[in-house]
C-alpha cells in the first residue's frame, strides 16, 4: 500500500515537472528565456523545454499593433489653435531589446508618438498641414522609428485621422475658398472671351473676301429661329439690294453748297499829297 502511495506521488511530481517544463509557443510569438536571472535568448515558436525554478520565459507578440494617439491640442506656426488625433502602427523586431531595453514598450511607444506629434504639429502651419498631410506623416514615422529602434521596435506607419479647427478659422477658410473659386471663374470667363473674338477677328475677314456668305449666315440665323417655332419671325433682307437706295438717298440728302464767302474790300490806292499853295504877299504902302 505504501509503494502504491510513493508511486503516486512519484508520478504526480513528474507530472508538474513536466508541465513546468514544457512550453509551447505559436508563430506569432516568441519565448525570452531568463536563466538565473541572465537572457538566453528568443525561443519559438513550437515545442521547447526548460528547467524548472532555473528557466524564466516572458512571451513577447510580433504581430502589428495598431494604437491610437490620444487627441494632442497645438499651436501652428501661424498661431492657429488645432486638435490632432492619430494613428501608429508598429511591431516587434527584436524580442530581445524589447524586453530589455524598455519596460514596457507599448505605453513608451505611445508616449514618444504623442509628444513627436505635439512637435511636429507646433513647426507646421496650417496649410501646410491641411495640404501636405503625406509629408507629416512621414516626418512623424521617421521621428518616432527613430526613437523606438533602440528598443526593437519597428514603427511601420503614422497616419493623422482628423483635425479640428476653431469655428472661427472654418469660416474665413470657406471664404477664402469662395474668392478664389470666383476668381477662377472670372479668369475663364476672360479667356473664353478673348477666344470668342479671336474667332470673330477671323470671321470677319472671311466675310469680308467674300460677301455671299454674310447672305448665307444670315439664312441659316433664320433657319434656326424659325426651328424654334417662336411667334415672332425675322426675315434678313440682303444687302444687296438696299445699297442703291442708300446711296441715291444719301446723295439726296446731302447739304446744299455753302454760299461763297463775299470778296475782300480792296484797299484804296493812296494819291499824291497836293502841293502847298505859297500866299502871296500883301501889297505895302510905298507900292501904292
Amino acid at each position: 500500500m505504501e509503494l502504491l502511495t510513493s508511486g503516486a506521488v512519484i508520478v504526480a511530481l513528474a507530472v508538474l515537472l513536466i508541465s513546468a517544463s514544457v512550453r509551447i509557443v505559436p508563430e506569432y510569438q516568441r519565448g525570452v528565456i531568463f536563466r538565473l536571472g541572465r537572457i538566453i535568448g528568443a525561443k519559438g515558436p513550437g515545442l521547447f523545454f526548460l528547467i524548472p525554478i532555473v528557466d524564466r520565459m516572458i512571451k513577447v507578440d510580433l504581430r502589428t499593433v495598431t494604437m491610437d494617439v490620444p487627441p494632442q491640442e497645438a499651436i501652428t506656426m501661424d498661431n492657429v489653435p488645432i486638435r490632432v488625433n492619430a494613428v501608429v502602427y508598429f511591431r516587434v523586431v527584436d524580442p530581445n531589446n524589447s524586453v530589455i531595453e524598455v519596460e514596457n514598450f507599448i505605453l513608451a511607444t505611445s508616449q514618444i508618438a504623442q509628444t513627436t506629434l505635439r512637435s511636429v504639429l507646433g513647426q507646421s502651419d496650417l496649410d501646410h498641414l491641411l495640404t501636405a498631410r503625406e509629408q507629416i506623416n512621414a516626418r512623424l514615422q521617421g521621428i518616432i522609428d527613430e526613437q523606438t529602434d533602440p528598443w526593437g521596435v519597428k514603427v511601420s506607419m503614422v497616419e493623422i485621422k482628423d483635425v479640428e479647427i476653431p469655428q472661427g478659422m472654418q469660416r474665413a477658410m470657406a471664404r477664402q475658398a469662395e474668392a478664389e473659386r470666383e476668381r477662377r471663374a472670372k479668369v475663364i470667363a476672360a479667356e473664353g472671351e478673348f477666344q470668342a473674338s479671336e474667332k470673330l477677328a477671323q470671321a470677319a475677314v472671311v466675310l469680308d473676301r467674300t460677301p455671299t456668305a454674310i447672305q448665307l449666315r444670315y439664312l441659316q440665323t433664320l433657319i434656326e429661329v424659325a426651328s424654334e417655332k417662336n411667334s415672332t419671325t425675322i426675315f434678313p433682307i440682303p444687302i444687296d439690294l438696299l445699297t442703291p437706295f442708300l446711296k441715291r438717298n444719301g446723295n439726296d440728302l446731302q447739304s446744299p453748297p455753302a454760299p461763297a464767302p463775299p470778296p475782300e474790300p480792296t484797299p484804296a490806292k493812296s494819291h499824291p499829297a497836293a502841293p502847298e499853295q505859297v500866299a502871296a504877299p500883301e501889297p505895302t504902302e510905298d507900292e501904292g
